[in-house]
């Protein structure tokens, strides 16, 4: 639109020269000319680009310089076209060319035009300027310029204060935050700061004193560490007293922050952290306290265990006596009576021994007793001590052993009590006519042994349990056969061999377990004399 309306003034001009006594030719040709820009800038209301305002500005800077010379410039009959390349040079700016880059083109051009009207009136001498003319194109000129000037610093002025208003926004964001947002230097002295400081953390410290003032000496060792790995690249967090707040913790969290050339500066948001503090706190007494009562429960179950085991043992001694009638016949209920006791005697004992070995473990006093064996003996052993059970119940157990030796170094008691303990859970929930089948094998450095069978199953909500002390699946009567402890021994002892147990069970098929054992030892063969040469 300034375009548009230089080229009508101009026009407008022209026509007021013609009706007030005519124009000479080379004047009416610098008229023309310097239209001629006016209309080529119309095209930026369709496109506007940096290029094109370039050409413009070129167009603008060919028409004045042909214009003076034709006209004599300064002493010619239209002085005030010289100054429109200025002019054109303020209208054109934009922040997409740069900052006011157009408008020192437009400064350092007017030279051309005054050369120009120079170079003309010397070779073809100074021409008589009509007044009124003169007048006119230094109205015209005054006013463009004015207009341009009007156009490029209403654009800033609207830039300028679309920029205030986002600013003013976001240091009201940034100050209405919950934490502290500081700015340090390198030395964690306070430049910046905005929000809610923690209490007891004084902003107006950091300005004059810095961080590490600010912080109780013990912290500060801690605070200057973070300090320093932040500057090196690395996001530190830290959690210190306030030096006039012993009871009260700050946590805060420092980022490197690098900008246009300055020297590295460190980002930082503190916050209150006395809740976190004393949570952390409970959390920790808590912990030792579960601790200290987890192991004064294992001393005192291993002490029970101990202490029933001695009495139980006379019990089943002494019913044992009494069902073999080892000192004359006994009557037949009273007979019944000793088997009771006696069952009832073994399965207590075997609860027993279960719980010391537990104690023992949770208490670290197991101590393996390793021995390089041969693994098909304590097995073997576990099956036979079974294959009474199973062929009372009608349940067909099935070991498959390895036909040759397989070596490990292992506790023989306890790759015994594994086996026994699976082949006997195993047999627990397997009906009359199903089988159970132990498969022992050897795969690189681990021994793999699996017991499967085709009993009741567990259900997937009761894998996550099985295995810890105490933990049973199924209904009532199910739980009525055990005691939870079995499979938890073996999980135990598996990984104090270093091993890992796994369960592997679907609801009314069966179920799988198996425990992989690195027992096997890996034995490096010797060089021969000819690969050793």
């Amino acid at each position: 639109m300034w375009h548009a309306c230089w080229a009508v003034a101009v026009c407008f001009t022209a026509f007021i020269g013609e009706s007030l006594g005519g124009l000479r030719g080379e004047v009416l040709a610098a008229l023309v000319i310097m239209a001629l820009p006016g209309v080529g800038g119309v095209a930026l209301m369709a496109r506007d680009s940096v290029g094109l305002r370039f050409a413009l500005m070129a167009a603008w800077l060919l028409a004045s310089v042909a214009a003076a010379g034709l006209t004599g410039g300064a002493t010619g009959a239209v002085p005030g076209l010289l100054v429109m390349p200025l002019a054109a040079g303020i209208a054109l700016d934009h922040p997409r060319i740069g900052d006011g880059r157009l408008t020192k083109v437009g400064i350092a051009a007017l030279s051309l035009p005054l050369a120009s009207g120079l170079i003309s009136a010397l070779l073809n001498g100074a021409a008589p300027q009509p007044p009124v003319l003169a007048a006119l194109s230094g109205l015209l000129a005054l006013a463009a310029t004015a207009a341009a000037i009007r156009l490029t610093w209403g654009q800033r002025q609207l830039r300028l204060s679309a920029a205030e208003t986002n600013s003013s926004r976001v240091e009201a964001v940034l100050n209405a935050q919950p934490g502290l947002t500081l700015l340090l230097d390198p030395a964690g002295h306070a430049v910046a700061a905005w929000g809610t400081p923690p209490p007891s953390l004084s902003v107006e410290a950091l300005f004059d004193q810095g961080l590490i003032a600010a912080v109780h000496a013990p912290d500060r060792p801690a605070v200057g560490a973070a300090l320093q790995r932040a500057l090196a690249g690395q996001p530190a967090e830290i959690l210190f007293s306030p030096r006039v707040a012993l009871d009260r913790r700050v946590v805060m969290i420092l980022r490197r922050f690098d900008h246009a050339g300055d020297r590295p500066q460190l980002i930082a948001q503190a916050f209150d952290g006395t809740a976190q503090f004393a949570r952390e706190l409970g959390l920790e007494s808590a912990r030792v306290e579960a601790e200290a009562q987890s192991a004064g429960k294992t001393r005192f179950l291993a002490n029970m265990s101990h202490e029933l085991r001695t009495p139980l043992n006379a019990v089943i001694g002494f019913a044992d006596i009494m069902r073999e009638r080892l000192f004359g016949p006994l009557p037949d209920r009273y007979a019944g009576y000793a088997d009771s006791i006696h069952q009832a005697g073994g399965h207590l004992l075997d609860l027993i021994n279960d719980v010391l070995d537990l104690s023992k473990i949770e208490a670290e006093r197991y101590e393996l007793s390793l021995e390089n064996l041969d693994s098909r003996d304590p097995v073997s052993a576990a099956v036979a001590l079974i294959r009474v059970q199973a062929d009372e119940k009608g349940v067909d157990l099935a070991p498959v052993l390895p036909p040759t030796p397989l070596m490990v170094q292992a506790d023989a008691r306890a790759l015994k009590q594994m086996a026994l303990n699976l082949l006997s859970n195993a047999l627990k929930f397997t009906p009359s006519g199903g089988s159970v089948t132990l498969t022992l094998d050897g795969v690189g450095p681990y021994l793999e042994l699996v017991v499967s069978d085709t009993g009741v199953g567990i259900a997937p909500e009761d894998l996550q349990r099985i295995g810890r002390p105490f933990e049973q699946a199924g209904d009532a009567d199910q739980k009525a056969r055990g005691t939870g402890l079995g499979l938890s021994l073996v999980r135990s002892l598996t990984e104090l061999h270093g091993g890992r147990m796994t369960i592997d069970s679907t609801l009314g098929e069966g179920t799988a377990v198996m425990i992989r054992l690195p027992v096997i030892p890996v034995v490096v063969p010797a060089e021969t004399p000819s690969e050793a040469s």
